[in-house]
């Protein structure tokens, strides 16, 4: 019950606290000679996102517990799917395994056609959503390749395809 009422409310001042240190943090790393971006940019780009993202949820489980924590018939029903989770875990750790020596191209598409037929709905899981999740991935892989290679001028593992 504690965790129910309380665990959105935990969460988010965690991850305020995570932002908050990983700012800092990657404001230590030393300066880049090279480039204009710095080792720095990316963690604080995240660090900023987490912060938002869990000032977000603080508001909101504050209004949850103003409204008296009342969980609704459907809140109340455990919606856990810890398959899912463990197959997400194990994609994940395959993804850093074979990303470079695969290269970032390949092994970021393949793993983002898996992990989102992992996370869909199984409703949402036929020919027609399938070729959905492929041309998302095959969009997102791309565009992430080109923003880091010719924007933030950063070199992605290139594996097997030599570019």
């Amino acid at each position: 019950m504690f965790i129910k009422k309380f665990g959105d409310l935990i969460v988010s001042i965690f991850y305020l606290i995570l932002g908050v240190v990983m700012i800092v943090l990657a404001r230590a790393l030393p300066k880049s000679k090279v480039m204009e971006i710095g080792p720095d940019f990316m963690p604080i780009v995240v660090g900023i996102l987490i912060l938002v993202l869990a000032t977000i949820l603080l508001v909101q489980s504050i209004g949850k517990l103003r409204k008296g924590g009342v969980l609704s018939e459907e809140e109340e029903k455990d919606h856990s799917d810890y398959r899912r989770v463990l197959e997400s875990l194990v994609l994940a750790t395959i993804y850093v395994n074979v990303l470079k020596p695969v290269g970032f191209l390949i092994s970021t598409f393949v793993y983002l056609c898996l992990q989102i037929y992992v996370l869909a709905p199984n409703d949402k899981r036929t020919t027609k959503d399938i070729i959905k999740f492929v041309v998302i991935s095959l969009i997102f892989t791309v565009v992430v390749y080109v923003l880091f290679r010719y924007g933030f001028k950063i070199i992605l593992p290139t594996g097997i395809i030599k570019l």
